[in-house]
């Protein structure tokens, strides 16, 4: 099947996965671990990511990252000391380009003044804080180990501390919240002006707490009028919606994340990371899974790789898709042949006209483009490209 493939390389960029975090919240489907040792194993840690990263090193080449993501978990609870020896191993190991974005995670609970300023040192640019509401009660029921003082606190300081942007993390369709309590979390994000809001909609996955126990969530009705009304809020505060659940100021797009629904590349190290790499030589597209669990990752006598394998030729296009979809940008038909290395066939076409025929795209000689209405039914629009 891969020798049907006609392969250009795409953007390259870094995950960085920090499995801990203080204690598992209940609508968490992340590989995240609960804390239990009182002091966690960073230096072992970091250096077993610079481990991995060696190794997958040697897939990718030269090619420049653009940009990095330290996810989790709470990568805020390594200190600044660990993430500088993370990121200065990096950039020992890969060509790291020069105007990188390198995003970490942070909860509001487990930072201070002087730690933000110490991550800028290490070498972070942009940080992205894991609010989810500024109501102590909703923030109860998320389980989550701030309260509203520590959100407000925590975005304050990302505004004091020079980082090229910061981002809010905020969802919506909470356990027995209304409109006007959307509405008010909205408005309390919009007041710190961050450069960039995530928002989103809190949804039960399996294998969480949540999804044993389901708590009782606002109607779609509702969650129309949340969506509806928050969007005009947003575009009123001059905010623009760039994907399905994330809105900047003029400039601000997570580059990372562009990156990602663009159907770029992207290394993955560290617990459970996923990776997506395009072989040229091979003309391939692989798809990589770390080891999940802490221990098992950093047991010196197994690998880092728990899977490896190429995208198959007819599951490209819905990846493709699946990806590219989620932006409102048009998406440019030359780039479907030049990163899945595939000219559009009769199926293909076919799903496309169909969307186009139902108002969920639009096109022109040259774009896709969603719609509203495609945006409201995505996961329709998306069926409709199997």
């Amino acid at each position: 099947m891969s020798s049907q493939l006609d392969l250009t390389l795409p953007p390259l960029s870094l995950y960085i996965h920090i499995p801990w975090c203080v204690q598992k919240c209940p609508y968490c489907d992340f590989n995240s671990h609960g804390q239990k040792e009182q002091v966690l194993p960073e230096t072992e840690y970091v250096s077993h990511l610079l481990d991995d990263l060696e190794q997958d090193a040697n897939l990718v080449g030269y090619r420049p990252i653009h940009s990095i993501f330290i996810g989790g978990g709470t990568p805020s609870l390594f200190s600044a000391q660990a993430i500088k020896s993370l990121l200065d191993g990096v950039k020992q190991r890969v060509n790291l380009a020069k105007d990188a974005e390198v995003t970490m995670e942070a909860n509001p609970g487990t930072v201070e003044s002087q730690r933000f300023a110490d991550y800028v040192s290490a070498g972070v640019n942009r940080i992205s804080i894991g609010v989810q509401s500024f109501q102590a009660d909703k923030l109860k029921d998320l389980g989550r180990i701030h309260d509203d003082q520590q959100a407000l606190t925590a975005a304050t300081l990302a505004k004091k501390i020079g980082l090229n942007s910061f981002n809010l993390d905020l969802m919506h369709g909470l356990p027995k919240q209304s409109l006007s309590d959307a509405l008010f979390d909205l408005g309390q994000a919009i007041q710190q002006t961050p450069p960039h809001l995530s928002w989103y909609q809190l949804t039960i996955e399996p294998n969480t707490q949540f999804h044993s126990k389901p708590p009782k969530l606002p109607e779609d009705e509702l969650l129309w009028d949340i969506q509806e009304q928050g969007d005009e809020l947003l575009q009123a505060a001059g905010y623009v919606q760039y994907e399905i659940s994330a809105y900047s100021l003029p400039g601000n797009q997570c580059q990372h994340n562009l990156n990602y629904w663009r159907f770029g590349d992207y290394i993955g190290i560290g617990c459970g990371a996923h990776g997506k790499i395009t072989l040229v030589d091979e003309q391939q597209i692989i798809r990589t899974v770390k080891v999940k669990h802490p221990k098992g990752y950093m047991d010196l006598t197994r690998p880092y790789l728990s899977e490896k394998r190429a995208v198959l030729t007819d599951e490209l296009p819905f990846e493709f898709f699946m990806n590219r979809f989620r932006l409102v940008e048009p998406c440019p038909k030359a780039d479907y042949q030049k990163f899945t290395g595939l000219a559009l066939d009769k199926n293909t076409l076919a799903n496309l006209q169909s969307a186009i025929k139902k108002g969920l795209i639009t096109e022109t000689a040259e774009y896709w483009q969603v719609t509203a209405l495609g945006r409201r039914y995505l996961n329709t629009l998306l069926e409709m490209m199997v």
